[in-house]
Parts: structure tokens; C-alpha cells; sequence
């Protein structure tokens, strides 16, 4: 049997932006302040209950704050590496870092998306990773430009229809 040993995945991109940042550090601020506050004591309680071998409530919050402290060390780590993009870049015509982008599709059908940190990727909100094979095809291309993406289900072409920047809100 081959062994089960994989090269370790390549890093994430360590761009966020200060969307992401904010929303990162209010996760981990919930995660220690509020979640772990309440799990504590419950994991105390059911510790007290006696046999912990067939404790059914002890074993569940020993993993629910086991899976608590992962996603504490995670963020703070991530943290503490992540640059924060604030500034548009000087060439606004072209993709970069947080670009919202208009595209069209092979099959006509017009996407918006806005290119951001690994960390804050939402399909759903059209929010792809900098990391993602399209961002990658797209940046440093301008308006009108013609990308070729390999996706799952194949190549598909992509034409740039509109690039734009806005500034952050706040700080």
C-alpha cells in the first residue's frame, strides 16, 4: 500500500481586506469572550458529574472547546501574518488586489466579482480568493482584456467588462 504522506498545501495569500480584517478579529474576539465563556463552565459542570468515560455532555464539550481553542490559534496566528491592502492601487484600470470586476462569460451571462483575501471568500457574495485560478488569470488585465481560465468542467474564456476600486469604509 503507497503511502498516505502529501506535500503540504501552499500558503494562502496573505492579503485581506479591511473588511476581512474587522470581521476576523470580531470572530475571534466572540470565539474567547462569549463561546469559550460558556463552554467552560458547561465542560466544568458535566466534569463534575462523575464518571467521565460515559459522560456524554463532558466528552461534547471537551470537543467543543477543543474545536474553539483550533479556530482561537488559527485567527491569532492569521493575524498576525495578514497584510492589510487600505489603499486602491495607482493604475485603477487595471485588476488587482480588492478589484470589483464585471465579466462576461462563455455563455453570455454577465459576473461580478471582487477579489480578496484568501480568508474572506464568500461564493455566494461574489467574493473570490486571490488565490483562486480566475483572480490569478485576471490580475494585471484591463477592461476589454480576454482571459483564459482552466476550471473543472474545462477551459472557458472570460472577457473584462468593467474594473473598479472603491475606498475602504472606515479604518
Amino acid at each position: 500500500m503507497p503511502p498516505r504522506w502529501r506535500p503540504p498545501q501552499p500558503g494562502s495569500s496573505p492579503y485581506i481586506t479591511p473588511e476581512g480584517e474587522r470581521t476576523l478579529r470580531e470572530e475571534l474576539k466572540s470565539l474567547w469572550q462569549k463561546r469559550r465563556r460558556e463552554v467552560v463552565p458547561a465542560l466544568s459542570a458535566a466534569a463534575a458529574e462523575g464518571d467521565r468515560s460515559e459522560n456524554a455532555e463532558y466528552i461534547y464539550r471537551k470537543k467543543q472547546l477543543a474545536e474553539i481553542d483550533r479556530r482561537v490559534r488559527y485567527l491569532s496566528r492569521r493575524l498576525d501574518e495578514v497584510v492589510v491592502v487600505r489603499q486602491s492601487p495607482p493604475d485603477g484600470s487595471r485588476v488587482f488586489f480588492g478589484a470589483r470586476i464585471e465579466l462576461r462569460d462563455p455563455t453570455g451571462e454577465t459576473l461580478r466579482y471582487r477579489i480578496v483575501g484568501a480568508d474572506e471568500t464568500s461564493a455566494r457574495d461574489g467574493l473570490i480568493s486571490i488565490d483562486s485560478p480566475l483572480a490569478r488569470a485576471l490580475l494585471g488585465k484591463r477592461a476589454g482584456d480576454t482571459v483564459s481560465v482552466q476550471l473543472p468542467d474545462g477551459e472557458a474564456e472570460f472577457q473584462v467588462l468593467e474594473i473598479a476600486y472603491f475606498p475602504p469604509a472606515g479604518p
